[in-house]
């Protein structure tokens, strides 16, 4: 029995999408436990490549039954073009089970979310606009609509008239919108409710027997830990914990049975939309790192912000999520640059910080204080075990394993499925 959590490190777009794919074809559940259509995640099998945005990456493994969690929060329209899109490549999504406790995005939480972000001007915080955080406001609100609403038309209906009685007061009102008819929100959940049936599941349940008879379930996390609405840079954050934590709730899988915390990181790091980022590149190297990594936001097309690796950011989420292992993506990109600068610390105002600082005005004056190490010149994406890789790239692996609190056990030296070194295997 293996209970997995697979969890970003940085602020997304670390290749947890890889990560799960790699390990996906060696459990019985992966399970998506937080996050809606917002999180993407790109999987390269062979010659294909595959952009996941709803759907966990391991409805791509040939054996594992792929579960949207009880964290998630789902766009029904989103979901079916999704399994369409991969349906019409050859892949085959008849396992995909949805939890009856995920919370679903209705069309008027979309139109809030673009319609806010855009209201608050320079204080915007970079949404997607896809009517997440909305969702989550509703759920935490207790007015939110589950996946299970769809089996009582009556409880389906009271709910939407509840939630829109306050919210066409604001986009009247507040915003100069048109009202959103309850009966067309009504007609819209109803259109996939035959084809949703089948798929609907107590996850939970599923999820621990499954555990019980000594299965393997892998949590894969979406966003990460810098997006975290309580850990990460907050308020340029996500509305879920895509955390380890996070995790466990969203799953429905308690701690205690938790066997593994693999933690996402790039070579490099990246981000998509606002808020600080202290070792961001805006010279050649910024744009180097853009380029060669490809960095293109998959759900929003948004070129990713670039820097360096920050150890500091590394140690806060091992010490946030308790990771047992780090996963470097990316490797390879770094490869022929001449020297790689590493941030192992902040200078925030004259003071040396080795760690996280507490607030969130000291970490937006963080300025980040840099080691370098010389860069390798070979090419790596060839290299299969830890001791093929050159000395300069082994030195680097090492420096990072020390300053991040971590061990490492897995390296992406390439974008495909096989472009991995497994140092340690956690799943033995």
């Amino acid at each position: 029995m293996a209970a997995i959590i697979v969890v970003g490190a940085q602020w997304g777009d670390e290749g947890k999408g890889k990560a799960t794919d790699i390990l996906g074809g060696r459990v019985d559940y992966v399970v998506k436990p937080n996050g809606g259509n917002n999180a993407g995640h790109t999987v390269v099998v062979g010659e294909e490549k595959f952009e996941l945005k709803l759907l966990p990456a391991g409805v791509l493994s040939e054996t594992a039954t792929p579960v949207i969690g009880n964290g998630c929060v789902v766009n029904l329209e989103a979901l079916f073009e999704e399994i369409d899109g991969l349906e019409a490549r050859g892949a085959d999504t008849s396992r995909l089970r949805v939890s009856g406790n995920a919370h679903m995005v209705a069309p008027y939480h979309q139109s809030l979310d673009r319609v806010t972000e855009r209201f608050l001007g320079k204080r915007a915080i970079g949404t997607t606009g896809r009517g997440i955080g909305p969702t989550y406001q509703d759920k935490v609100g207790r007015v939110g609509l589950r996946v299970q609403d769809i089996f009582d038309e009556s409880i389906l209906r009271q709910k939407i008239e509840a939630a829109l009685h306050q919210k066409n007061q604001i986009l009247v009102k507040l915003y100069n919108r048109r009202a959103v008819d309850a009966d067309a929100i009504f007609d819209y959940f109803m259109s996939y409710a035959d084809r949703l049936k089948p798929m609907v599941i107590d996850s939970a349940s599923v999820l621990n027997q499954a555990l019980d008879e000594g299965k393997h379930v892998l949590m894969e996390g979406g966003q990460a830990t810098m997006l975290d609405v309580d850990h990460g840079t907050y308020p340029f954050v996500t509305s879920s914990n895509p955390t380890s934590g996070g995790a466990c709730v969203g799953a429905g899988i308690g701690p205690t049975r938790i066997t593994s915390s693999l933690g996402i990181i790039k070579a490099y790091t990246t981000r998509v939309g606002a808020g600080p980022f202290p070792t961001e590149l805006f010279d050649k190297w910024g744009e180097y790192l853009q380029t060669v990594g490809g960095e293109v936001g998959v759900n929003t097309g948004r070129l990713r912000r670039c820097g360096w690796y920050d150890s500091v950011l590394a140690r806060y989420a091992s010490r946030v999520n308790g990771f047992t292992d780090l996963f470097v993506t990316k490797l390879d990109v770094l490869t022929g640059i001449g020297e790689i600068p590493i941030c192992v610390a902040y200078d925030v105002d004259g003071v040396r910080h080795d760690e996280m600082p507490m607030t969130q005005s000291e970490f937006h004056h963080a300025v980040p204080i840099y080691e370098t190490m010389p860069a390798w010149e070979e090419d790596i994406t060839g290299c299969r075990t830890f001791d093929d890789l050159p000395e300069k790239a082994q030195d680097y692996l090492n420096r990072l394993e020390e300053l991040s609190g971590c061990r490492i056990s897995y390296v992406g030296v390439g974008p495909g499925r096989d472009q991995t070194i497994v140092i340690n295997d956690i799943l033995g």
